[in-house]
Order: structure tokens, then C-alpha cells, then sequence
């Protein structure tokens, strides 16, 4: 770990202007990304009394080997640039709020012939009506399936359309009653239409026209004696009143915000939205994550807001009001950037209302929120608690007994995949603080003398990973050169950085952070050619395991005996998962290989002949067996087709061909000249 004394810079060289701050460890991977009013009196706190940090604020300036600023011209620079680089970046010791999930919302296609309902993700189309956000997505398919019953709009793709329309069958839904079969004329275009428009105003939150209508149906089915009609329109009232149900409204119909809570402790904080849309709450989502330094419910809220609307695929999404616990200290500018964002996505002159609520129904709303966010982060410390103690005894146990000076943060593994020596590949599979980052994970094609054994595909494999570290470090000293060149004096603005240093810093980052240790899956054999592949790249202080998959013995390099931990060990569970996951991800790479050279056709290695050409030759002959026989006049018959990569296909059947002469002799039979 580094002094963090060893790298603090002299307090007359920081600014005091505004700016963006980026912590560097080691090994040039940013490891924190911060903004400040004033940089000295920011950059100074971290340095002035560092034993009274917060846990993870200490943990973050000792992992940290410099730190970098740049200036900005105002607040909003330094929001939007803060935002940028912890996107690009995903520094560690930043709260990040991960959540890998869209906004699922119900759209009509009003824009085409016989409009679609169906359930959608991702950016608005002109033309489509929407509702929502709806969360979890299942919520919005009970809705679509229970709406049917009542407005049987079409919700079938434009390719099941289609099929039924040329058999003359509508599809399933069709015969169950949830479809109008418009592909089947059973319903005109513009009834159809109307059914739509129906359906559209239900979910706007006016059911009242069409729930007195279906009310006078039933009655008038009663008093005709018409009873099975009747039970048809009692079940149709009652799937609207469903729908209704599980949409409340909880403020006035005009209302559209989203509702923003928190619940916290020393260590962790739990997140809520509710987005209200038409008065009702359309959908919920959270996020759990942990704190990194001592931050109010303000730097927080900033913190969510800027990752939760940041994305420019939600940028259309915004409410016109975002009610949250407390604001954030740049209250005047997180608006000015909320509404940019709005203004961008083609709401014109759009205005956003950032505010606490104070008393009514929506500071009501908001105390459920947090009630919500209570619950969820009661929920998930109850499930983490074993499991965060699992992995750290399993780290632990592990470094006790290699005897390793570093804690293992990182662990890479290693697996070769082949069958009987063809199709040769590896695997590297990433753990970091014992939880699997599939973002690392890489896999390699193993060709030439390094596939023909498992000890030479680990040796070249480990010489490939690790060359590319070594690369890759001396890229990132490089950029960290071009940035300090590039520094922009004070009151300079941070959009004149160079596009070389960012674009340098990208390309270092994937294979400069080095492994706190390398697992192979193998034994003695294995655990000795990756140490010597190390060695040989001048990597010394790297440790090595192998996991033998027979009795599930330790080995390390050089050892007669293996290491045996007991079965029981949280250690032993820990290698074995890795082990079995480098072996997964070999396995199918490898199946992925095989099968494409199991399709291999013999013209894929003619030079100049795409995939196209190749199917027209193909098309043209019927098979490679008759393309043999041809000459090259008839090859030219292919449509598209030049006399030079003809010559090219002969020439390249001929070298294939087992006997040599016969294809040239086929083509000088069809050729005489």
C-alpha cells in the first residue's frame, strides 16, 4: 500500500478554482473520481489528517500512487465531466449504483396499418404511444394480459402477421378470444383502429366511458335473457378493475414524477424510486450500494441522479418534477443539467422541478419511498451478511496458506481446452474480492507449436496474458506522460484536454492491472511451465497455484507434494468455483470453434471471395464436388463473377485436391485451349 505522503502534491500547486479530481493507483487504473468548488481545500482534506478518514476513504488514498486534476469553467462543467469519467472509467471507490436493468414500457404502434401492443425498452419511436415505466417488467405483461380480454388489439409480430394472413388462420390468441384477427379480415382497419384508441384511453387513466358502456352491455344481456353475455361483461369489468387496482392513484392525474428515498448506515445505503405517471405509481426500482466516504443524503442524491438519468437512452424519460430527501449543494445546477438533458431529448424548452416536498400527499408518498428503501436495505444485509463473511474467511484462508504478502483482490485462472489436439483454446477467468467480473474474462485461440500439448498452450497463453500486462503498463506510464504535458493551466476549460490521453488511458487499462494470484487448472506440469513462462517475462513476484481436478490437490511450482487443504475449507470451495468457471468458459469456447470448422467449406480460404460470391458459386454448382469439374469459362458464368478470382478458386482446388491433376485435367477436358 502506498504513504499517501508520497505522492501529495505541494498545496500552492493545487488551484482554487472548480474542477474534477481522479485518484491513480499503481498500476494507472483510476480508482476514484471526485469534483470540488475550490480543488485545494478538497485535494488537502484527504492528506491533512489521514488517520481519522472514513474506513473506505483510507483505504482509497492508501491504494491510490497519485492523484491528477483538471479545471473547469463552472459547476456544470464539472458535473457533466465528473459524470463522463465515471462512466468511462467505473473507478472502484465511487458509489455506483448498478443496476443492469431498462424501463419496460407498455407502447401502442398507433403509427402502423393495425396497431401492436407490445411491452418495450430503449428509446421512444415517433408515432407510438407509451405507458409507463412499468417495474418489474412482469407487472406490465399481467396488465397486457389482462387488458386483451377487454380491447383485443393485435400483440403480435409483424412475421406471425404475416404467416397468418397467407394461411388464412389467425394464431392462438386469435382462437382465444385475447386477438380481433385482423390478419384474417375478422375486424375492419378502422374498427381495429378504434379498438386501439380505446385501449390507449383506459391505460391514460379514462376508463369511465368504456366501464359504463360495458355496464349498460351487461344489463341489457340480463334483461334479454342473455346470460353467457352477460358473464362476459361481468369478466370484462372485473379484468379492468384489476388493472386499476394495481395502479392506484396516489396523487392528482396530472402528476408526473419521479420520487427519490434513501435508508443508510455506516457502511451500506439503500436507494427507492417510485415513478408516478398520470398520478399512479407505474414502477419501482432500487439499488444497494456501498459508501465510500462520509457523504449527506445531498452528495448522495446527486450521486443517483447523475447515474440514473446520465444515460442518454433515458434522457426522454425525465419527469418535469424529481422529489428527493434533501438536495444536494449544486441544487441550481444539477437542475440546469436535468433540464439540458430534458431539452436534448426533444421536449423543447423543458422545465424541471427539483425540490423536497414538504407536507400533502406527495411528502406522504415520499415517507413510503423511505419506508421502501428501509426494507430493501434490511433485506439485502440479512442475505449478505454470510455471504460477505464467506468470502472474506475464503480470501483469508486462502492467503494464510500460500503464504502470500498481498491480500488476493484479484485471482486469474487458467484453463486449456482441445479435443485430441484440434481446435486448442484457453480461458482466463477474473475474480475480484471473490465475486466473479465476467467483464475480464478473456479467451485465446491456441495455433501453431503451442497446441501440441497442454503444457505449451499454458506456456503460451500465460506468456500472451502477461506480455500484454507488461505492454500495456508501459502504455499506461505513456499516457500518465501525455497527460502531465497536456495538463490545461488554471481557468483553462477541461474540453481543451488532448484527445491522445484519453484515448491512450482506454487501451492501457484492459490488461495493465496484474492478478494478486494465478490459478491453473492442472498439476505439477501445468504449475511449473506458468511459472517459468512468468519468470522468463521477468514476473518474479507473482504467486501460482494449480488445482489438480483428481484428488483436488494444491500444487505450487517446484513442489514434490501438493498442498492439501481440507475439504471442508472455504479456501478449497473458492478454487474449485474458479476452476470449474475457467473450465465452463474454455469448454465453450472450444464448442464454438469446433463447430464453425465442422461448417467449413472448401472455398472459405480463397482469397478475394466473401461470403456472398461464395454462395453464388455454390448456388451456381450445386456442390464443390461438380466446381472440381469446371473450367474456368464456366466459373465465370457465376453471376458477379471476374476472371481473376476464378483463376484464384482453380488454383486453389487444385492445392486441395488429393490428386493433384484432377482438376486441372477436368478444366482441360472442358478447355482445350
Amino acid at each position: 500500500m502506498a504513504d499517501p505522503s508520497s505522492y501529495r502534491p505541494k498545496t500552492g500547486e493545487i488551484p482554487t478554482t472548480p474542477g474534477v479530481y481522479r485518484f491513480i493507483d499503481p498500476h494507472g487504473r483510476v480508482v476514484y473520481v471526485g469534483k470540488a468548488k475550490n480543488l485545494r481545500s478538497r485535494l488537502n482534506s484527504y492528506f491533512a489528517r489521514v488517520n481519522t478518514l472514513h474506513p473506505k476513504t483510507y483505504a482509497m488514498v492508501h491504494a491510490a500512487a497519485s492523484v491528477e486534476w483538471t479545471v473547469v469553467g463552472s459547476e456544470l462543467e464539472a458535473i457533466q465531466l465528473e459524470y463522463t469519467w465515471i462512466k468511462q472509467h467505473t473507478p472502484r471507490f465511487n458509489i455506483m449504483y448498478r443496476d443492469d436493468k431498462s424501463y419496460p414500457y407498455l407502447a401502442v404502434t398507433m403509427n402502423e396499418k393495425y396497431p401492436r401492443v407490445q411491452v418495450m425498452r430503449g428509446d421512444k419511436k415517433p408515432g407510438v404511444k407509451y405507458f409507463g415505466p412499468f417495474y418489474p417488467a412482469k407487472a406490465i405483461r399481467e396488465t397486457v394480459d389482462t387488458m386483451l380480454r377487454v380491447f383485443p388489439v393485435r400483440s403480435c409480430s409483424a412475421g406471425v402477421f404475416k404467416r397468418a394472413k397467407a394461411s388464412g388462420r389467425p394464431c392462438l390468441l386469435g382462437y382465444i378470444g385475447k386477438c380481433a384477427a385482423p390478419c384474417v379480415g375478422e375486424i375492419s382497419e378502422e374498427d381495429h383502429r378504434k379498438l386501439a384508441e380505446e385501449f390507449c384511453e383506459v391505460m391514460a387513466g379514462r376508463p369511465g366511458p368504456h366501464v359504463k358502456r360495458i355496464e349498460n352491455q351487461m344489463k341489457s344481456a340480463v334483461a334479454e335473457l342473455r346470460y353467457e353475455d352477460a358473464g362476459r361483461h361481468r369478466d370484462d369489468l372485473e379484468a379492468i378493475r384489476r388493472v386499476f387496482e394495481r395502479n392506484a392513484v396516489v396523487l392528482s392525474e396530472d402528476t408526473e414524477a419521479d420520487i427519490f428515498a434513501f435508508a443508510e448506515d455506516e457502511l451500506e445505503a439503500a436507494a427507492q424510486v417510485f415513478h408516478v405517471r398520470q398520478g399512479r405509481v407505474r414502477g419501482q426500482r432500487g439499488w444497494v450500494v456501498e459508501k465510500v466516504e462520509e457523504t449527506d443524503a445531498g452528495a448522495m442524491v446527486e450521486q443517483l441522479l447523475m447515474q440514473v438519468y446520465g444515460s442518454m437512452a433515458d434522457t426522454e424519460r425525465i419527469p418535469p418534477e424529481v422529489l428527493v430527501p434533501a438536495l444536494p449543494d449544486n441544487a441550481e445546477e444539477m437542475t440546469a443539467w436535468l433540464r439540458q438533458l430534458r431539452s436534448d431529448s426533444g421536449e423543447g424548452k423543458a422545465q424541471i422541478s427539483l425540490r423536497v416536498p414538504q407536507r400533502g400527499d406527495k411528502a406522504a408518498l415520499l415517507g413510503t419511498v423511505q419506508e421502501n428503501a428501509a426494507q430493501a436495505l434490511s433485506l439485502h444485509k440479512s442475505r449478505r451478511n454470510s455471504d460477505i463473511t464467506t468470502r472474506s474467511a475464503a480470501l483469508r484462508d486462502l492467503q494464510e496458506a500460500l503464504g502470500a504478502a498481498e491480500p488476493l483482490l484479484r485471482i486469474e485462472c487458467f484453463d486449456i481446452s482441445h479435443t485430441s489436439g484440434t481446435n486448442v483454446v484457453a480461458s482466463m477467468v477474473v475474480l475480484e474480492d471473490g465475486l466473479s467480473k465476467k467483464r475480464d474474462y478473456r479467451r485465446f485461440a491456441i495455433k501453431g507449436d503451442a497446441a501440441r500439448d497442454d503444457t505449451s498452450a499454458m506456456y503460451d497463453v500465460i506468456t500472451r496474458r502477461f506480455a500484454r500486462h507488461l505492454k500495456d503498463q508501459a502504455q499506461s506510464g505513456a499516457a500518465v506522460e501525455v497527460a502531465e504535458a497536456a495538463e490545461p493551466a488554471a481557468g483553462e476549460s477541461a474540453a481543451e484536454e488532448t484527445k491522445d490521453s484519453t484515448v491512450v488511458e482506454r487501451e492501457a487499462e484492459r490488461f495493465a492491472y496484474p492478478p494478486s494470484l494465478v490459478v491453473v487448472d492442472g498439476g505439477q506440469p501445468q504449475v511449473n511451465v506458468a511459472r517459468q513462462a512468468l519468470d522468463d517475462l521477468g514476473i518474479t513476484d507473482l504467486p501460482v497455484v494449480g488445482l489438480a481436478k483428481r484428488l483436488e490437490e494444491v500444487w505450487l511450482p517446484g513442489d514434490d507434494f501438493p498442498l492439501v487443504l481440507p475439504r471442508s475449507s472455504e479456501a478449497l470451495y473458492m478454487l474449485q468455483r474458479i476452476r470449474d468457471e475457467a473450465h465452463r468458459f474454455a469448454i465453450a469456447y472450444h464448442r464454438s470453434k469446433r463447430s464453425k470448422a465442422m461448417t467449413a467449406s472448401a472455398l472459405d480460404d480463397v482469397p478475394g471471395l466473401g461470403p456472398s460470391r461464395r454462395a453464388a458459386v455454390v448456388a451456381h454448382f450445386g456442390s464443390v464436388a461438380n466446381l472440381k469439374k469446371a473450367s474456368l469459362e464456366e466459373i465465370i458464368e457465376v453471376p458477379g463473377m471476374g476472371r481473376g478470382t476464378a483463376q484464384k478458386i482453380l488454383d486453389h482446388l487444385q492445392a486441395e485436391s488429393p490428386a493433384g491433376e484432377s482438376v486441372a485435367a477436368g478444366a482441360a477436358e472442358k478447355d482445350p485451349a
